[in-house]
């Protein structure tokens, strides 16, 4: 394990990104045997957890020039030009430049990505990290400033205010978090609605009280936080007494005596659910909407709901208990499926539009990632699942250094080193750091500070 741990530093260090002599940020990934496309720059949601490895090792400097960095390329103008950035739109990535003239920032907010989506995710990877920043080094002189102020209110416009829904949930197309290529989650996926829920809760947090312009944020926030939380414990939890409910639903009732809310039909439940779950066991699944419930397990929402409160702990228990009773469909030899099952046969031509890369087990459709260990760490800990969580990371840490820091593996038990994974994967590493330094130090889980106020209170204590 410590030649592994020396390793995953190197790698960071080497990934390091300066502008005008200061570290603001790691690349994506630092493989020399591979065309670089997009992943030479800093990408907010990928640096996000770089950062707490940073945190945690106690060297906050680099996060905060990388937040001034994001708080300066943030979209600041209102647009009606389709092709220009949304108003608060925090960059899916940046990078630096230099043309002999001086150094220069460019930032990316969807428009040289694959099939050209903004990203939904990354101003809420931005409030994570503030506010893991904020705790760690109690640098309150930094969050008060008022672009920092200003741009926690840009974020919560563009996410709370122009929408044509009538749900406390986020609508959002494909292919603009994460799971950047199409694969049917349009609409309100878990992992979307998680890190909602977790940002909310850190804007309610570190928006300054004693600021009037706050004041309707703070109050927006508040009313909002509880209906979302309410909805997605509601509705998107899954265990065997709620399976047996949906499958004796009604259907095309109406008005507020509806029990079938969203108009379910029964015979939508697929095959594979049946004898999968386990008596003991549940999860969020991986959408709910009009007609519509997608029964797939993902990884970074469930763990990541967990992690914050917005799942409540009978269901941490619960998901944790179906973790290792499905140890080899939902972890695997290299930890961690992202989502399970994969999508085959015409779900996959239809719902991927036939992406190669996206095929039956691999990349998002099946493949292992390890990037996400830190969450389950962290969520395995808090549940008293070390021995889980113990398994999982030794049988990652020998493949890690062997494989040089892979950012995915595909195979349906994640045997194979992804077939175009990026090799000397920063986030790879990031989230090995991470696990590693919860495990040696499980009391370092409050640094992080995920769904909690900067004086200790949970947020789902509030709601």
């Amino acid at each position: 394990m410590r030649d592994a741990k020396q390793r995953a530093w190197r790698l960071l260090e080497e990934s390091m990104v300066t502008y005008r002599g200061q570290p603001v940020g790691t690349v994506a990934a630092h493989d020399p045997e591979t065309e670089a496309l997009n992943y030479d720059q800093v990408f907010t949601r990928d640096f996000a957890i770089s950062a707490f490895a940073f945190l945690l090792d106690g060297r906050p400097e680099i996060v905060r020039n990388f937040l001034a960095t994001a708080v300066r390329l943030q979209s600041h103008e209102r647009q009606l030009d389709c092709f220009k950035p949304g108003e608060g739109l925090i960059p899916a990535s940046f990078k630096v430049t230099d043309h002999g003239d001086g150094e220069e920032l460019f930032a990316d907010f969807g428009e040289h990505a694959i099939a050209r989506v903004a990203p939904v995710d990354s101003g809420f990877w931005w409030l994570l990290t503030l506010q893991a920043y904020v705790h760690v080094s109690e640098d309150r002189a930094f969050l008060n400033q008022a672009e920092v102020q200003q741009a926690i209110r840009l974020v919560l416009d563009l996410s709370m205010t122009s929408r044509f829904d009538m749900f406390p949930t986020m609508l959002v197309p494909d292919g603009s978090f994460m799971i950047d290529r199409r694969m049917g989650v349009y609409g309100y996926p878990i992992d979307i609605q998680a890190q909602f829920f977790v940002a909310l809760c850190a804007a309610a947090d570190l928006l300054d009280a004693e600021e009037p312009a706050n004041a309707r944020y703070r109050a927006a926030l508040q009313e909002r936080l509880p209906h979302l939380a309410h909805h997605v414990r509601t509705y998107y939890w899954l265990d065997l007494a709620r399976l047996n409910q949906i499958y004796r639903y009604g259907v095309e009732e109406y008005g507020p005596t509806a029990v079938n809310k969203f108009n379910i039909h029964p015979d939508a439940i697929p095959d594979w659910l049946m004898d999968w779950l386990p008596e003991t066991g549940g999860y969020l699944v991986g959408n709910v909407g009009p007609g519509r419930i997608d029964f797939r397990y993902f990884a970074q929402g469930n763990l990541l709901a967990c992690a914050a409160g917005l799942a409540t702990k009978t269901q941490v228990s619960a998901l944790m208990q179906l973790i290792a009773q499905r140890y080899d469909d939902l972890v695997g030899q290299m930890p961690l499926k992202l989502c399970f099952p994969a999508l085959e046969g015409q779900d996959w031509r239809i719902l991927t539009g036939c992406d190669p890369k996206n095929r039956p087990w691999s990349y998002h459709n099946g493949g292992n990632w390890p990037v996400l260990l830190w969450l389950l760490t962290l969520v395995g800990l808090r549940a008293g699942a070390d021995e889980l969580v113990e398994r999982a990371l030794s049988d990652a840490e020998r493949r890690l250094v062997q494989d040089d820091w892979p950012e995915y593996y595909d195979g349906r038990r994640g045997r194979l080193v992804g077939q175009q994974a990026r090799r000397h994967q920063t986030w790879s590493a990031a989230g090995y750091l991470v696990a590693c330094q919860l495990l040696e130090r499980p009391e370092r889980a409050e640094l992080l500070h995920l769904g909690r106020s900067l004086e200790g209170a949970h947020c789902a204590a509030l709601v």
